[in-house]
């Protein structure tokens, strides 16, 4: 993933077809609640603005960064959480506006950026085509919460890759967040594509223990938006077995998983 154009336009996409999903909701359906407990559209959008805005100083000052993980570090518990209620605070309108500021802004930066820059962010620093990932499955993840409190159904598309990537790339990080070291060997991924095609594939063929289904229930089980039960994933092998009940593309804790369906309130 050296070049980092493909995944900045999958990004753009993606984020357009959210903005495309909330630009013109009410005030009431702004304030519609989300699977998130105790967010609702708004602190969706706004907590993607607070994280463009996050990734675009950790880009341009890194100095500024660092104060910022300073200050993260101080209220762990809460700062998240803070940033998103700050923002949807605001009129849906200055939200949706300060978002589509804030995207574009970061997308001129990461376009900009030189080859071979890293950028720092709350875990090891990142490249550009990783940040640029990194952006695009919260974006996606985020919107799937939008989609779910409005009783919109997305269809999938083939930006899902990059997900499905990164969800793989993360396994050894899932076990660590959750106190358990990681196998020492390698599984093997095969996802059926959201148009049916040649699967998309990770890891070695001859792999011993192996993860299946399509790549929409996986994208969904790694980002946590839907419990595995309700999902067409399969593992063979132990190990794989039990890193789906663990599997999380994106930093920081777990948080609490989803509800199956049937136990939904």
């Amino acid at each position: 993933m050296s070049d980092p154009l493909p995944v900045l336009d999958d990004l753009a996409a993606e984020s357009e077809e959210l903005d495309a999903l909330v630009a013109e909701l009410s005030d009431a359906e702004w304030k519609a609640a989300t699977p998130a407990e105790g967010w609702a559209v708004a602190h969706q959008i706004a907590h993607l603005a607070w994280t463009d805005r996050a990734a675009l100083t950790a880009l341009t000052d890194p100095a500024a960064f660092d104060a910022h993980l300073a200050e993260a570090a101080a209220r762990p518990f809460t700062f998240v959480d803070e940033g998103a209620e700050a923002g949807a605070a605001q009129p849906p309108a200055a939200l949706l506006a300060g978002w589509r500021a804030d995207r574009a802004a970061l997308d001129a930066a990461l376009r900009a950026a030189a080859p071979g820059t890293r950028v720092p962010w709350y875990g090891p620093p990142m490249s550009v085509p990783s940040m640029a990932t990194a952006r695009l499955m919260e974006t996606w993840a985020h919107g799937q919460d939008v989609a779910d409190a409005l009783g919109v159904r997305r269809e999938p598309t083939a930006r899902l890759r990059h997900i499905a990537r990164l969800g793989w790339r993360t396994r050894d990080f899932a076990y660590a967040m959750n106190g358990t070291a990681a196998p020492e060997v390698p599984f093997r991924i095969e996802l059926t594509p959201p148009d049916g095609g040649a699967l998309w594939t990770y890891g070695p063929e001859d792999a011993p223990q192996r993860v299946t289904g399509p790549a929409l229930d996986f994208c969904l089980l790694v980002t946590r938006r839907a419990h595995r039960d309700d999902l067409a994933v399969r593992a063979e092998g132990p190990d794989a077995e039990r890193w789906l009940d663990l599997a999380q593309a994106f930093a920081g804790p777990p948080g609490t998983p989803r509800a199956p369906r049937g136990e939904a309130a």
